[in-house]
């Protein structure tokens, strides 16, 4: 786990010397006398090694972690970071591939970051990673892409592919390769299976769904009906994914008595694995007051015991029991919500996209902000709440 800035400025001294990992070998050795300098382990032709980098806070936590990087480029090139010295004999495709990476952290997301090398490290590495990066031949990566595409692994082929093309546009001109392999192997891969959506009603259905859910009736509890009919209007209001939803806690939500509210969902329950903030319109935050009201555990949604969320059926089965069973699920609430946001022709793509935490569908724009877009995406979300709220008046 990467150090913080205030572990490293609050680290008090021990009896004896102890670390603070920052991860790639970094990390803070924290002496009895106070001094807490930064170290890096490395390897380098077979045996351990250790870099210093200076003292806390002459150099800081950011620092250390710059000079980390460029000591894994010179790894990743074949030199000694400590001595300077030179063992390549030619560059191989890792060698290369390691200091694109590397070149590229600045622009990308850690958990971008570390998806990227892994692909790499567990499919292209072990085929072509010790292969001299100047003949590497288009069989041979092409090869490895048919042993991701057997494993039905369809996406990540076609991401390990842009990847190799990524990886060579870096070397050419630096004089390390002369063609990119990957070039022509577009035509030969397999496609990938057309995308199933979720089940949704056409767009003339809207205004009866609506009213189903203000109207839902589907328990005899009245607590539990109150619960189910305010996570369906929440997830319809919101564009978040059911797993969201039924997990929220009360602690995600930011400024809930000021103008502008929002809700900060964590990235362990996103589905890429970073933060997303979702920015809240006046109909959700009263839904939320209303919910208060019956909430009395850490989350929004509680189920049958307080100290737990709704099940994970809790949504869909109310659903069912609305009469939508085939032909409405929760998730097409989101493909309801994107299509009158298209169709609207007043609201970009990118906004669209980030407001439904899509992925990024091209690894060159890796780079990811929470809160890109906010403003535009919080007016986007008032008008769709606006319009939920006028086929249920309606």
């Amino acid at each position: 786990m990467r150090l913080k800035d205030l572990e490293v400025r609050h680290a008090a001294p021990h009896d004896k010397d102890y670390k603070l990992a920052d991860g790639g070998g970094l990390h803070l050795l924290v002496r009895p006398n106070g001094s807490k300098l930064w170290r890096m382990k490395y390897r380098f032709a077979g045996k351990e090694k250790l870099l210093s980098f200076g003292a806390y806070p002459s150099v800081s936590l950011g620092d250390a972690r710059l000079e980390r990087a460029k000591a894994k480029i010179a790894l990743a090139e074949g030199l000694d970071p400590g001595t300077g010295n030179d063992t390549r004999k030619g560059k191989t495709f890792e060698q290369v591939a390691r200091v694109w990476h590397a070149n590229r952290l600045s622009c990308l997301d850690d958990a971008h970051a570390s998806r990227l090398l892994r692909r790499l490290e567990r499919d292209a590495f072990p085929a072509i990673g010790g292969i001299d990066v100047r003949k590497v031949t288009a069989a041979q990566v092409l090869e490895m892409l048919r042993r991701v595409e057997a494993r039905g692994a369809l996406d990540v082929s076609c991401r390990i592919k842009q990847h190799v093309s990524q990886i060579y546009r870096f070397a050419i001109p630096q004089g390390w390769a002369e063609t990119d392999p990957a070039q022509y192997l577009t035509d030969l891969m397999q496609p990938k299976p057309r995308v199933r959506h979720m089940p949704r009603v056409g767009v003339a259905e809207p205004p009866a769904l609506v009213r189903a859910i203000d109207q839902y009736d589907g328990e005899e509890n009245p607590r539990r009906r109150a619960v189910t009919r305010a996570a369906l209007l929440f997830t319809l209001l919101t564009w978040a994914r059911t797993t969201e939803t039924r997990l929220a806690l009360w602690s995600e939500f930011e400024g809930l008595d000021g103008a502008d509210p929002i809700w900060r969902v964590p990235a362990e329950r996103m589905k890429m694995g970073r933060e997303h903030i979702v920015p809240l319109s006046a109909p959700v935050v009263a839904l939320l007051a209303e919910v208060r009201k019956f909430s009395i555990g850490s989350h929004v949604f509680i189920g049958d015991k307080p100290s737990q969320p709704i099940s994970q059926n809790t949504m869909i089965y109310g659903c069912y029991r609305m009469g939508y069973r085939g032909r409405q699920t929760v998730h097409g609430f989101r493909g309801i919500a994107s299509t009158w946001a298209n169709e609207a022709e007043c609201y970009r793509s990118d906004w669209i996209e980030m407001a439904l935490a899509h992925v990024e569908q091209d690894d060159v724009q890796g780079a990811y902000n929470s809160a890109l877009y906010l403003t535009p995406r919080r007016r986007m979300l008032a008008a769709w709440a606006e319009y939920i709220l006028g086929l249920k008046a309606a």
